[in-house]
């Protein structure tokens, strides 16, 4: 069994394999909802022997809306806290922020193919889909207060 027909199989047995979706700089690239309602990619490089999982997610408006209203100490603190909290996941990330508010991210985790098995492979989709949380909890924890006429919420259709 090839790579990609095994990382197919596996996301076939989780029920969590949405589409292929055509890239020219990936050898397969797979859109998956993992868990539900939570969309990620998993993605084989061309010409490298590693699987990339990755999660994008924009921050909602009203999140925005509550960064926007706090003083630039509290955000500025806050994406030190992120920064420092997704190094603790041992994940990569890449932040979009304008004027101290973070915009969107996206969480990333390289497995190479030497160290690939289904466990390992889903402790990566759980670790990624996990800092993603820990970000939407701590804007929650940060941000609530800032504005008691705006409420913010915990459903995952805050964030894209």
């Amino acid at each position: 069994m090839d790579l990609e027909e095994k990382i197919r199989t596996w996301l076939m047995d989780e029920d969590s394999l949405l589409e292929k979706k055509f890239d020219e700089n990936a050898d397969f690239h797979y859109i998956i909802e993992f868990p539900k309602e939570n969309i990620m990619d998993v993605v084989k490089p061309k010409g490298k022997d590693a699987i990339v999982v990755a999660c994008a997610t924009q921050v909602s408006p009203e999140h925005l809306t509550l960064m926007n209203s706090s003083t630039p100490e509290a955000r500025r603190d806050f994406l030190f806290d992120l920064q420092f909290g997704f190094n603790s996941y041992l994940v990569d990330f890449d932040l979009n922020v304008n004027k101290d508010v973070l915009q969107h991210f996206v969480v990333t985790k390289t497995i190479y193919e030497d160290g690939l098995s289904k466990n390992e492979f889903m402790k990566t989709l759980n670790r990624v889909f996990k800092s993603k949380l820990f970000c939407i909890f701590l804007i929650n924890k940060q941000f609530t207060n800032v504005n008691p006429n705006i409420k913010p919420s915990n459903e995952n259709d805050m964030f894209v």
